[in-house]
C-alpha cells in the first residue's frame, strides 16, 4: 500500500475502534468491577472476535451476508438477543446491602474464561461489522499480490488499535473503581450499563444493512 492508503486505513480504523460501542461499554463494566488487569481478558476476547470477523469478510461469507436478507436478519436478531440478555443480567443483578451502605465491597468471583467468551460474543454479534470489514479490506488489498500476508497485516492493525483503545477505556474506568464499589452506587451502575446494553440490542434489532 502507498503511504496515502495507509493513512486513510489507519484513520478509518482509529475512528472505528475509538468510537464507543458495545465492546467498549463491556470492558468499562468489567474494569469498574474488577480492575483493568482482569478486564484485559475482555479486550483479548474482542480482538479474537475481530480476527474471526476479518476471516469471514475476506473469504466471501461477508458478501453472502451483504446480499442475503435472511442470513443478515438471523445474525442480527441473534446478536441483538445476546446483547439484550447481557443487559438484563446486568440490570437485575443486585448487590446485597451492608450495615453501612457506603462500605466498599468486592464483586462476585471473576471468571477470565467467561469474560473472554462474553467479549468474543459481543464482537461477533453485529452483522454490520462484517459488512463494514467486507467493504473496508478490499479497498486496501492488492489483487496482484498474495492475499494472506496483506490480510494479516490489515487485521493485525485493526486488532492492535482495538486492543489499545479498549485498554485505554479500561484504565480510565479503573480510576473510579474504588469510589463506585459500594452497594448503592454499584447497583445504580449495573442498571445504567444494563440499560445501555439493552439499548444497543434494540438498535441492532432495528438496524438495516445500509
Amino acid at each position: 500500500m502507498t503511504l496515502q492508503s495507509w493513512l486513510i486505513y489507519l484513520t478509518l480504523v482509529f475512528v472505528a475502534t475509538f468510537t464507543p460501542g458495545p465492546a467498549i461499554f463491556f470492558i468499562i463494566t468489567k474494569s469498574t468491577l474488577y480492575g483493568w488487569k482482569k478486564a484485559s481478558f475482555s479486550a483479548l476476547g474482542n480482538i479474537t472476535g475481530l480476527f474471526c470477523l476479518g476471516i469471514i469478510a475476506v473469504t466471501g461469507l461477508g458478501a453472502i451476508l451483504k446480499t442475503s436478507e435472511i442470513v443478515f436478519d438471523l445474525i442480527k436478531f441473534a446478536g441483538a438477543a445476546y446483547l439484550i440478555y447481557l443487559g438484563l443480567v446486568q440490570f437485575f443483578t443486585k448487590t446485597a446491602s451492608t450495615n453501612v451502605d457506603q462500605e466498599p465491597l468486592t464483586p462476585k468471583l471473576f471468571s477470565p474464561g467467561k469474560t473472554f467468551f462474553q467479549a468474543f460474543g459481543v464482537a461477533v454479534s453485529n452483522p454490520k461489522a462484517i459488512i463494514f470489514l467486507t467493504a473496508l479490506f478490499p479497498q486496501f488489498i492488492d489483487v496482484d499480490k498474495s492475499l494472506a500476508p496483506q490480510f494479516f497485516v490489515l487485521v493485525s492493525v485493526l486488532m492492535a488499535s482495538s486492543f489499545c483503545f479498549l485498554m485505554f477505556y479500561a484504565i480510565v474506568a479503573h480510576n473510579i473503581k474504588e469510589w463506585l464499589i459500594t452497594p448503592s452506587r454499584l447497583n445504580l451502575f449495573r442498571k445504567i450499563t444494563g440499560s445501555v446494553f439493552i439499548s444497543f440490542g434494540v438498535l441492532l434489532a432495528t438496524a438495516s444493512k445500509e
